[in-house]
């Protein structure tokens, strides 16, 4: 029996997000699984993009396409595991995993001499590359196998601002202790963010089974109490197979375009304006820190209404409008102040809400969909975005940042139908006007 006594936490839920007295437990935990699974990778994301710059932001379209090769030959290996191993037991490892590499990484780095590690640097911003997609494609596939779309709707911006309270612990840390501590201790604090993180997948588990029977017919199904079956590049097969999936990666494309466009711009615009790799890295600490703290007011407060109110296509077109008008300024003023504005705008209009609503998208899709061509999409899908986008960029670049601008702006033209057809379709195949091979036939819709 569900005890009706009402906690000033569940009040205060209901209040702030519309989260159900019988969903507290199961969204607190979900969100401070996200803010571990950030602040992890955060801390180190500064690290990586320093170390890009001391490869040389010349050669980055060569680091695009190391990042892309090695997510493609990851994809396969992670739905090769998930069909032999039980979710549930399966997720814990891939965190443990990856905290491991980050020791190693910390011992390379501690063992040769500053002036001599380049490769290492151009490995370690690959893996990071590779990885950060990977965990945030796991975490959000089970956030999708544990809560309905209806309940997407009302939490997943909520959940979302935990991992942003994570984006901005991170990159303060960095910012703050970087020249104190160098940026190798840096790796063994996301260490051991990974292992909370791994830890915090099996609370979620239990919770999970009981919000199903408290949730009752509004309840989502769930895969994690079994292994996934198929072959490694069944993801590959699911995603061709289904119009619904390909337009979202179609829009996955069109987002990382735009997003290494900027990249670009701004990681030459910081190598021409700070020498050391501790001032670099604290530049892009101060970017992130000021991208999320901003977004997190925005996740806490209004995105589950903004989408509630608006809805999930309205949530997709935002970026495209707003990178045109962004694209728009640079042309006008390139100088740094201007694209570090423009890269905060962008990713708070993209974490606040087009990832949430992006999210949302595999709600309606099934099990297979969210595991394994959801893993496809957000790996390979997105680096292929990256690298293409890469080479195009560094072609560009010789005229300067002006015609990387005047790049994104026909970039964004392009983005801004594809994010409306697909929000439509998601609101054809949720209210069942439209059928597709992907959706989701054992949970409710």
């Amino acid at each position: 029996m569900v005890s009706t006594t009402v906690s000033p936490l569940a009040r205060l839920l209901k209040t702030v997000a519309k989260v159900e007295p019988h969903e507290v437990k199961a969204v607190m935990v979900s969100f401070v699984y996200f803010l571990a699974l950030m602040f992890a990778y955060f801390v180190v994301r500064p690290v990586r993009d320093a170390m890009g710059t001391v490869y040389g932001v010349d050669h980055l379209q060569e680091l695009f396409t190391g990042t892309f090769i090695v997510s493609f030959v990851v994809a396969p290996i992670y739905a090769f595991f998930a069909s032999r191993i039980k979710l549930s037991k399966f997720l814990p490892w891939v965190y443990g995993f990856i905290a491991v590499t980050m020791v190693v990484f910390f011992a390379l780095f501690e063992t040769v001499e500053q002036d001599q590690d380049r490769m290492i640097a151009a490995v370690f911003y690959v893996w990071v590359s590779t990885f950060n997609l990977l965990t945030i494609s796991v975490f959000w596939s089970f956030m999708a196998d544990t809560f309905s779309a209806t309940q997407a709707k009302r939490l997943f911006g909520f959940i979302a601002a935990g991992g942003t309270v994570g984006t901005i612990a991170g990159p303060a840390l960095g910012a703050l202790f970087v020249k104190a501590v160098g940026t190798n201790t840096l790796m063994l604090i996301s260490a051991a963010g990974f292992v909370l993180t791994a830890l915090l997948v099996n609370v979620l588990e239990r919770e999970k089974q009981k919000l199903m029977v408290a949730a009752g017919a509004e309840g989502q199904k769930t895969s994690l109490d079994r292994k996934l079956g198929g072959n490694p590049f069944a993801g590959f097969a699911v995603l061709f197979r289904s119009r619904y999936l390909l337009m979202i990666a179609l829009f996955i494309l069109a987002m990382t375009t735009i997003s290494t466009v900027i990249y670009f711009q701004l990681g030459q615009a910081i190598s021409k304006a700070f020498e050391s790799r501790e001032a670099r890295t604290q530049a892009y600490a101060l970017i992130d820190l000021a991208t999320n703290s901003i977004t997190v007011l925005v996740q806490l407060l209004a995105t589950g209404r903004l989408i509630q109110r608006f809805g999930v296509t309205a949530g997709l077109l935002l970026n495209p409008v707003i990178m045109v008008l962004a694209f728009l300024a640079v042309v006008i003023s390139p100088v740094l102040m201007v694209l570090g504005t423009i890269q905060v705008v962008r990713r708070f209009a993209e974490y606040a809400v087009a990832k949430p609503s992006r999210e949302m998208l595999f709600t309606v899709v099934d099990q297979e969909s969210k595991y394994k061509a959801k893993n496809v999409i957000d790996t390979v899908v997105y680096r292929f975005g990256d690298v293409t986008s890469a080479w195009l960029s560094a072609a560009i670049l010789p005229f300067g940042i002006t015609g990387l601008a005047i790049a994104g702006i026909v970039i964004s033209a392009i983005w801004f139908p594809i994010a409306f057809a697909l929000g439509r379709k998601y609101e054809n195949v949720r209210d069942g006007v439209s059928t597709d091979v992907a959706v989701n036939t054992t949970a409710p819709v």
